[in-house]
């Protein structure tokens, strides 16, 4: 009876997680053929990156949700998009660092350093590896449910980081970069809304000192 009151999130959760990969198989597809343009590495990379923030701003969505509709089913869905964005991620680096810089480190080195873009890009892809590597439950029993916690909220440096990178990528048609800034915005606004009102609850049940 548990079991089948649980299947039909969970058949959710794996067509969610199924057309997650869509975009990555298409992208790839696209390379094979040859069709990905005059500059395929370049609209590899922007594909993949791209995805990456979609799916990181996805991760962050279900408390919102929950804090506006009161929906809990979304955060069964939150480890699954994390690490597909880490996924993503990584697709979107190999392809700079195999594709676009031949494995070339000291160039990769100057650029990380020398181009911001590239140094924000990076610096989200090293924050997010320390929460792909503890996003097993085994990892949350052995760092505490508390110090876990508090190494996730990583996560929103990293959406932040993430939108900066492609602001600056861009230049030029600020259009989707604004939208992914937006939508961050509404999400972390929502979210700073619940906190302050839980911390407002606790001052007002605080005993006053005479």
């Amino acid at each position: 009876m548990a079991a089948s009151k649980h299947l039909p999130s969970r058949l959710a959760k794996l067509a969610i997680g199924v057309l997650a990969l869509v975009p990555a198989a298409r992208i790839g597809v696209l390379a094979l053929q040859g069709d990905l343009g005059a500059n395929p590495i370049a609209e590899a990379m922007n594909r993949l990156g791209f995805w990456t923030l979609t799916l990181l701003l996805a991760t962050l969505a279900p408390t919102p949700i929950q804090i506006v509709t009161g929906w809990k089913w979304p955060l069964r869905l939150r480890r699954m998009l994390g690490l597909e964005t880490f996924l993503y991620v990584c697709l979107h680096f190999a392809v700079y660092l195999g594709l676009d810089q031949f494995f070339d480190f000291a160039a990769i080195g100057k650029d990380i350093a020398k181009r911001p873009f590239i140094t924000v890009g990076f610096t989200a892809f090293v924050l997010l590896i320390p929460l792909a590597i503890t996003s097993t439950d085994g990892m949350v029993r052995r760092l505490g449910f508390a110090r876990w916690k508090r190494l996730h909220r990583l996560i929103y440096v990293v959406a932040v980081l993430g939108v900066v990178h492609f602001v600056w990528r861009v230049k030029s048609d600020l259009r989707q970069p604004l939208i992914f800034a937006g939508v961050l915005a509404v999400l972390l606004v929502i979210r700073s809304l619940r906190l302050a009102r839980a911390a407002k609850a606790v001052r007002s049940t605080s005993p006053r000192r005479a």
